[in-house]
């Protein structure tokens, strides 16, 4: 698809505008995307779609200007919109110094979108629609999304980089019913590759056992409440990692003084034992790029390490402000002004193995996987519902519970970790900010916690 961006042309606009401007970039976006929607064993939906765009960004007097476009033919309308905005306005915003890049990143993708019919991705859906459709489930809902493109970014410092992408999601639920209660099973699979995802994947055991964990919930108990030493899975301690700490390390909520870790850098934050770290270098995850929306190249970004505050995520506008390099998380899609965002936000696993970390606890509780929850940075205050949870008495697994909470203060939680454990898994998923998404990647190994509030949903 790189082919169908003009290099040339793009440079030709820059070249046009740099000497009317302080600053200008453009992005550019040719991208193939497919959605396939099943539920109860039917097709309910398929979508395809081609998407061009182009976003022109200067910087003048301070000031931003930007405009966008999908339409070929209005990029130097587009370019003197952006222009004429900046002109007419006046800020304070200032760059990191340049770093220019001039870079080609090919996909990770071996299996591309045209590789595979759309009857071979439906047979797959229904491999594992089939193998969830056990006893007491009443239905299944499975949706597949995959997006191919080309992405380049030009700038007026000398920044060229081209970038062709492909990312793959494969997500399901099933809902299990006795009469009186209802209870959800999900997973993800997904990455920066190809079909190749769902190919590897078994999807006979990925359906069943969604089934299987709704189906379980059914039986489960109510929880108790109070404040308990808890162990935290790898999906439930990178939902606390990313929402509690992560959005408060982003350097635009910082400067807002709607953050925790306001002025905290170089301080303790959290145990000996928590290291936390940002990396969109990993291939592995599913929020991989290279070079971030502004040509920084990417790097693994330590936020915490050995319990000690070291940095926070940054653009170079942010950067800037807070006297300091960029981080390279500058993100967003074309049509948005970037913002400061997460990338594969996770903690570093330690040593403990799972029952190292549970045998000599006498009571407490397990908490497991995440349907979501409520932050407040400003305050460092968290609330998040686990899917399930299992009590912990002297050492050994026991009653099963559902609709349980986790609650408490961040730092407290960070200050409270008695246990590292020497497992690791990072999760699929989609962060919102600002009403832009992007695609995140989180978690950690299982982690122990003295000290924390459970109670029921």
């Amino acid at each position: 698809m790189s082919n169908e961006i003009d290099v040339d042309y793009f440079q030709k606009i820059i070249k046009k505008l740099e000497s009317r401007v302080d600053y200008v970039d453009i992005r550019v976006g040719d991208s193939t995307s497919n959605s396939i929607v099943m539920k109860d064993s039917k097709i309910d939906n398929v979508d395809t779609g081609i998407n061009f765009a182009v976003g022109i960004r200067v910087l003048q007097n301070g000031a931003w200007g930007s405009a966008f476009t999908s339409d070929i033919n209005k990029v130097e309308d587009v370019a003197n919109k952006a222009t004429i905005l900046a002109n007419q306005l006046s800020s304070d915003v200032e760059l990191t110094p340049a770093n220019p890049q001039e870079d080609t990143v090919e996909s990770k993708a071996k299996i591309k979108i045209d590789d595979v019919t759309f009857e071979d991705k439906i047979s797959c859906m229904k491999e594992a629609n089939d193998a969830a459709q056990l006893d007491g489930i009443q239905s299944t809902n499975i949706t597949y999304s995959e997006v191919e493109g080309t992405n380049l970014l030009l700038s007026s410092e000398g920044t060229c980089i081209l970038s062709n992408n492909n990312r793959t999601i494969f997500s399901m639920n099933a809902v299990a019913s006795n009469g009186e209660v209802m209870q959800i099973g999900h997973k993800s699979l997904g990455g920066v590759q190809g079909f190749e995802i769902i190919k590897d994947a078994d999807l006979e055991s990925f359906g069943r056992s969604i089934s299987e964990k709704a189906i379980g919930l059914l039986d489960a108990k109510t929880p108790p409440s109070g404040d308990f030493p808890v162990i935290l899975d790898p999906e439930l301690a990178g939902v606390f990692i990313h929402e509690a700490l992560g959005h408060a390390s982003e350097a635009d909520i910082i400067l807002q003084n709607d953050s925790i870790l306001k002025d905290k850098q170089g301080q303790k934050i959290g145990s000996d034992l928590i290291t936390v770290v940002d990396d969109a270098t990993r291939e592995d995850a599913f929020g991989y790029y290279a070079y971030d929306v502004e040509g920084t190249k990417t790097s693994k970004n330590v936020l915490v390490e050995n319990g000690v505050l070291k940095s926070v995520l940054s653009s170079r506008e942010t950067a800037k402000k807070l006297g300091r390099q960029s981080s390279g998380n500058a993100r967003s899609i074309i049509k948005d002004q970037p913002i400061v965002r997460m990338s594969n936000t996770y903690i570093q696993p330690g040593e403990s193995s799972f029952d190292e970390l549970i045998e000599d606890m006498s009571t407490g509780i397990y908490l497991k996987g995440s349907r979501g929850g409520q932050v407040d940075t400003g305050r460092g205050v968290f609330q998040f519902n686990a899917v399930e949870a299992y009590t912990i008495n002297n050492g050994e697994l026991d009653d099963h519970i559902r609709d349980v909470s986790l609650s408490g203060s961040t730092l407290d939680i960070l200050n409270n970790v008695t246990g590292v454990g020497s497992d690791f898994k990072l999760s699929v998923g989609f962060c919102g900010k600002d009403g832009q998404t992007a695609p995140v990647g989180d978690g950690g190994p299982h982690i122990r916690v003295s000290k924390a509030t459970v109670g029921g949903v």
